[in-house]
Formats: structure tokens, sequence, C-alpha cells
């Protein structure tokens, strides 16, 4: 499972605006794209292993003043689906 880990979290680090924008109409995560832009900044500058439920809630609390505290609840329940698998 460390293969399905790495691969998650290198296309987290990676990700563009335009990948988050599709994702959040396919999760149903309303975003624009401004938020978009600053989201996909912040999280190209941070290694943060969503797998790690500490490093996990540190990037949610960054998400929330980012967005909104609802929009980072909606990625953390993405995020938990991923880490429960």
């Amino acid at each position: 499972m460390k293969i399905f880990e790495n691969i998650i979290n290198h296309k987290i680090h990676t990700i563009t605006a335009s990948e988050l924008l599709k994702y959040s109409k396919q999760f149903k995560i309303p975003i624009d794209g401004s938020e978009a832009e600053t989201l996909a900044k912040h999280l190209n500058s941070k290694k943060i292993n969503i797998f790690n439920p500490t490093e996990r809630a540190q990037l949610i609390r960054e998400l929330a003043t980012i967005t909104s505290p609802a929009t980072a609840k909606e990625v953390n329940n993405l995020f938990n689906l991923f880490a429960n698998q």
C-alpha cells in the first residue's frame, strides 16, 4: 500500500488549479478559480502526507482559512476516503 500512498501524495503535491477545479466538480466540492489557484500553490509548497492524521488535520485547518470551513470539511471527507483504503 506504500506505493498507493506515494502516488496519492505525489498527486497532491503537484496538482494544478485546473485539476483542482475538475476534481471539485467531480466530487461536488465548491471552489472557484481563485481558490483553486491559491490551493494549488499551497499544496505544491507543502510536503504533507495525507495518510498521517496529524499532518492531514493541519492541512485541513489551513484549507479552511483559504476557502471555508465547510469546503475544508468536504475535502477532509475525501482525504479520509483515500486514507482508509
